[in-house]
């Protein structure tokens, strides 16, 4: 599943999914008002997925207006009938299969959410905008340089049309952080000189392999432990962590050079550990920390140390006293806040559009995973701009191949760092 793909190959694929879909509103979806009812559909039915769904409804009640979800798709049609069972939708438009995201797109809704495995979301996201529909997308959005470049162009294509893109880095949307990320900027600790970003718990589930079940099958049901759909953990958990650091610091690293490994895990090819160092330049270094391994002692947060101060994320700061603007939140819980800020955003008339910044901190996970991966030192130059890189083209795989059954799952194995580039992926 690691062949080269240009992001010209890849926008080719998703304009073709996008043309079989039913043509939306040329600039965007009609403009929320108190007193409406939001239509809205879900692509992906699994925890996070009718986790959304709730936060879209309570930030539907905080700005006085209803919603109403108007179909549900999965690759498995039971997790598409569950979530479509409890949330009064039509049995007839809770879709089914790789290809049914088309179908619940093509539905009358204005509104799509994005919960699927993250190497679905630009191709989702794609076609979600050509239909355009304003887009709630799960993090992260991408799972390699391809993918993450494709959801810039296609953010791009949103922003023509008018259509809002939220993505779910709810740190971004909660008090404590915003606050903090204000005196930041005030001065109240200097200049940010280090730190360490730390995501380190468990496993979060394991699903085996069923009797009879195909590889594309078992994978997307286990696919929080296949680096190809899930970016591993780095990526697709400790990208909040790292997200926090870009936010702060204001600037994206230059570089990564980490390492890693994995011991104890029983499924999948993805490693327990990482540590990376993020050299953001001037002599600025930020250590990317996350792990995965059951019985061991677990820290998730981040810390910086200025030069007249330090600050966790969203608690305590230390440091100069500096004015900032009081912070009126309409929820305490950044998962409800993101869905509001989205709605009213529209409402304003100036909708947000997340996808260039949270595509940008997507490199940068993915960067920390190639340079762990590999033993090599990977440069932000390298998945953005040189296409001369040996990681620029690097693609997990295409997501249609799941649709057209081509499917070849790779050995439940790790990569194994300091083998060359090259003969790795050869053997994929």
């Amino acid at each position: 599943m690691n062949n080269p793909q240009t992001r010209r190959t890849f926008i080719g694929h998703t304009a073709i999914a996008g043309a079989a879909l039913a043509a939306g509103p040329l600039f965007g979806a009609k403009v929320p008002t108190k007193g409406s009812t939001l239509k809205v559909a879900l692509i992906g039915c699994g925890g996070r997925g009718n986790g959304a769904l709730k936060d879209f409804a309570a930030a539907c009640q905080i700005l006085g207006m209803e919603s109403k979800v108007v179909a549900t798709a999965d690759a498995f049609q039971n997790k598409a009938s569950a979530t479509g069972k409890n949330f009064g939708v039509p049995a007839d438009k809770c879709f089914g299969g790789y290809d049914a995201y088309q179908k619940a797109i093509a539905e009358d809704c204005d509104f799509v959410l994005m919960a699927t495995p993250p190497n679905f979301r630009p191709l989702h996201f794609e076609a979600a905008v050509e239909a355009g529909k304003h887009c709630f997308i799960e993090k992260p959005v991408a799972v390699d340089p391809v993918g993450a470049r494709a959801v810039i162009a296609t953010g791009e294509k949103a922003k023509a049309k008018g259509l809002a893109v939220v993505t779910g880095t709810q740190r971004r949307h909660s008090q404590g952080y915003l606050r903090n990320k204000a005196m930041i900027d005030a001065g109240a600790i200097g200049e940010i000189k280090g730190g360490v970003v730390q995501w380190n718990g468990t496993v979060p589930w394991v699903r085996y392999r069923e009797d009879g079940q195909s590889d594309a099958d078992y994978m997307a049901n286990n696919w929080l432990n296949f680096y190809e759909l899930s970016g591993d953990h780095i990526v697709e958990q400790h990208i909040h962590n790292i997200d926090v650091a870009v936010w702060f610091l204001g600037r994206l690293p230059v570089s990564a050079l980490g390492f890693g490994g994995r011991a104890r895990r029983v499924s999948g090819n993805q490693f327990d550990f990482f540590s990376v160092d993020l050299d953001f330049g001037d002599d600025v270094h930020i250590n990317s920390q996350c792990r995965q391994i059951s019985g061991t002692y677990g820290r998730v947060g981040e810390f910086f140390t200025g030069t007249e101060g330090s600050t966790t994320g969203g608690g305590k700061l230390s440091g100069k006293e500096v004015d900032i603007p009081d912070f009126k939140q309409d929820s305490d819980n950044g998962q409800i806040q993101e869905h509001v800020d989205m709605i009213r955003s529209i409402m304003n008339g100036e909708p947000l559009n997340d996808a260039k910044r949270i595509a940008d901190v997507n490199l940068v996970a993915i960067m920390g995973r190639l340079s762990a991966y590999t033993g090599q030192l990977v440069r932000l130059a390298d998945v953005t701009t040189n296409e001369n890189s040996p990681f620029f083209n690097y693609s997990c795989g295409d997501p249609l191949d799941f649709e057209k059954g081509t499917v070849v799952m790779p050995k439940e194995e790790p990569p194994i760092p300091g083998e060359p580039w090259e003969d790795r992926r050869k053997k994929k």
